[in-house]
């Protein structure tokens, strides 16, 4: 499929966005991952679902989630998209995410009505699809991370060159207050509790909506501005490590030199290569580790809605 939407013939095909995950709770040191029976179809599967109009794909997958297996969670990694066509011209297009489960339970529902909690391959050799299959592989096989940051670069700010006060003031514009405004439920379905920003103004206020909702503080951190990131890489490395060690997902808010140079840095020195470390506004860099180490970087290029 090209990016364009257009089959190999060159005949338009309609996407039909979904999300989902392979959702787990550890027994000891072994997941057990979720999977569904939905009586509409006599199949068992991963939880997933469409999108609904203004949402994120990762927020789709939390709310289906919770809709079909009763169970908050928060997302990890992301572990890839499969496809495959409906009807004719039209394609379903399935993004899934590793999904630790939190509290819930479940009642059977329209959509599902029996739950199993399996290890990996007991749910592999369960589930109706291949692609299911596919996806419970790639869990297993992805690394492991014991903590998770999401580094943001601030929203839309209009020109630097039309701003004639100081820089560090210059507040988000319209499009970048409706940025920071979806970027709130994005972080949530990550787990984001601790808020933290580059003492810019509009870096504070891509997170102010997040704060607000969570009742949070947004904590200045003046070594991530690109100023300091510039003078000092190593202390703005060693201070966002410091950040990952807290209890709780972390959120912080940088700029668009320091975002880049730092997902560089850690990218090397854990041997992962990341293809372009650039960052577009109100872009999200998902970063797990492993202790210090970088263990995986996915990037997010926009909090706003999929249709």
């Amino acid at each position: 499929m090209s990016p364009s939407g257009k089959n190999k013939k060159g005949t338009r095909v309609r996407i039909v966005p979904a999300a989902g995950a392979v959702l787990y709770r550890m027994d000891g040191h072994s997941p057990r991952c979720a999977v569904v029976h939905r009586p509409r179809y006599d199949d068992w599967s991963l939880p997933k679902g469409k999108v609904d109009a203004g949402e994120s794909l990762p927020v789709t997958a939390v709310r289906e989630i919770e809709e079909e297996t009763g169970f908050a969670s928060t997302l990890e990694f992301r572990i890839g998209t499969t496809g495959y066509p409906l009807k004719e011209h039209s394609r379903k297009e399935v993004t899934y995410w590793s999904a630790l489960a939190h509290a819930g339970s479940f009642a059977p529902n329209a959509e599902v009505d029996e739950i199993r909690w399996l290890p990996v391959d007991e749910a592999s050799a369960l589930v109706s699809y291949p692609l299911d299959r596919k996806i419970l592989a790639r869990f297993a096989a992805a690394p492991r991370a014991d903590g998770l940051l999401l580094l943001v670069r601030h929203a839309r700010a209009g020109n630097r060159s039309e701003w004639s006060g100081d820089d560090s003031l210059r507040p988000l514009d319209k499009t970048g207050r409706t940025q920071a405004e979806m970027l709130a439920p994005m972080l949530r379905a990550f787990g984001a509790r601790r808020l933290y920003s580059a003492p810019r103004v509009r870096c504070e206020q891509t997170l102010a909506p997040l704060a607000d909702e969570l009742g949070a503080t947004v904590r200045s951190e003046p070594a991530l501005t690109d100023e300091a990131y510039l003078d000092d890489p190593a202390a703005a490395r060693e201070r966002l490590l410091a950040l990952v060690s807290g209890k709780g997902v972390a959120a912080v808010c940088s700029q668009g030199t320091a975002i880049p140079g730092l997902v560089d840095d850690l990218a090397a020195a854990a041997g992962i290569e990341v293809e372009d470390p650039s960052t577009k506004k109100a872009g999200t860099w998902a970063l797990g580790f492993d202790g210090e180490t970088l263990a995986y970087a996915d990037y997010y290029v926009s909090p706003l809605p999929v249709l």
